[in-house]
């Protein structure tokens, strides 16, 4: 692949992005109407938000700046010595600069991430202790070590086996890789970091069943989770596939809400489960992926060292390649998802006709969880996953006003 065809790799990954998007947008968006903050949160709630997140952004865009710098350097200046010893095996030593790669990542990205906990913590958003927070650290640190090295073990293989098109079989690859994290991340990873239980026998229970009755929905299970040994944030996800699929309520919010506000919330998860949103974000990555991998490819060339893809040497510039594509691709995937997240909040409303409890279960959890209710426009544009607060809070008022 010549270094001409980088721009009609950039086009093909755009095109292909944007074509997923559209084809893949869901129904049943409720347009909001335009809401007042003023109206819904007083002013020192508006001043901490603002403090603290305004300050947060900064720093989450400086850790990405740090990791890409890192890998920068790593691709441009590379110590002769080590290279040349993990040349002499290349699988393994693909094995080990993965796994090394992945390290150095953390101890650069260290300083920002302590940073944003302490003030976490200085908000009462966080409420883990610092030794808990480091042995979560190095959890997390050993298994993306491993899941690394698997990485460039399988790098080496696929550009040594297919010099000119490994970008082909690696896109096949993405996707399998992204059916089995699905799959197995809540069976498997989740349980490493948290206590699932599943949610007893009782009100609750019984009312999410009769939700999901009424929605025509299979739930799987529904678990609690102890979110609150780490945070005070109130959250809820769908996750899994097939015998893994579950609904997770966070303990904070079952115990910290109104019997209605939890409920809006349980009907927005099951909006995921009937519109299939995990398998329409399996869906854009499978139509994205071989234009994502063929950027790579292109950009891997430009940045590594010339003749030298198929060794270690070259990992950190097929890591740094790997890091730009994935984070441009996951500003374009935010666009499905702001609509996905919109969906399921009609979804949620149709399902409970109770406008009043998701308005202030919106409001309520922006509070709890120190959220801007209205970000920056390029904030949002580009790493924005959800509606912001604000428009949900005006599509409520929307489907309230029908």
């Amino acid at each position: 692949m010549g270094r001409s065809r980088l721009p009609v790799a950039v086009v093909v990954a755009v095109a292909a992005a944007a074509a997923a998007t559209f084809l893949l947008r869901p129904r049943g968006v409720i347009e909001p109407v335009p809401v007042d903050a003023q109206q819904y949160f007083t002013t020192s709630q508006l001043d901490r938000a603002e403090d603290f997140r305004s300050l947060q952004r900064l720093l989450g865009l400086a850790g990405l700046g740090i990791g890409i710098g890192t890998l920068a350097v790593l691709a441009w200046r590379q110590p002769r010595s080590l290279i040349a010893r993990l040349e002499r095996r290349p699988l393994l030593g693909g094995a080990a600069a993965g796994a090394g790669i992945s390290l150095v990542l953390v101890v650069t990205g260290l300083p920002v991430s302590a940073w944003m906990r302490a003030r976490s913590l200085d908000v009462g958003l966080a409420t883990q202790s610092w030794p808990d927070w480091a042995v979560d650290v190095v959890k997390a640190a050993g298994i993306s070590a491993v899941t690394a090295a698997i990485g460039g073990l399988i790098a080496m293989a696929l550009v040594r086996r297919f010099p000119r098109r490994w970008w082909a079989p690696a896109a096949l690859l993405v996707l399998a890789y992204g059916v089995v994290t699905i799959w197995l991340y809540p069976i498997v990873i989740d349980p490493l970091f948290n206590r699932f239980d599943r949610l007893p026998q009782g009100k609750l229970r019984s009312e999410v069943l009769q939700l999901a009755d009424r929605a025509g929905v299979d739930v799987g299970e529904v678990y609690r989770v102890d979110a609150s040994r780490r945070t005070s944030a109130a959250n809820a996800y769908v996750i899994g596939l097939g015998h893994s699929k579950r609904v997770v309520l966070y303990d904070n919010l079952i115990e910290d809400f109104t019997p209605g506000e939890v409920r809006t919330v349980v009907a927005h998860e099951l909006g995921h489960q009937k519109h299939d949103d995990l398998l329409r974000g399996l869906a854009w990555l499978a139509i994205v992926a071989p234009a994502g991998t063929f950027l790579v490819q292109a950009l891997a060339e430009r940045a590594g060292p010339r003749g030298r893809l198929a060794t270690p040497a070259a990992l950190p510039a097929i890591a740094l390649a790997i890091s730009v594509v994935g984070l441009g691709l996951g500003c374009a995937s935010n666009v499905l998802s702001r609509k996905v997240e919109a969906s399921a909040d009609g979804f949620a409303l149709r399902l409970t006709r109770d406008p009043e409890d998701f308005i202030g279960f919106q409001r309520r959890i922006s509070v709890q969880n120190v959220g801007d209710p209205d970000p920056p426009g390029w904030y949002q544009a580009l790493f924005g996953t959800h509606p912001t607060t604000l428009q949900r809070i005006g599509a409520g008022v929307a489907f309230e006003s029908k």
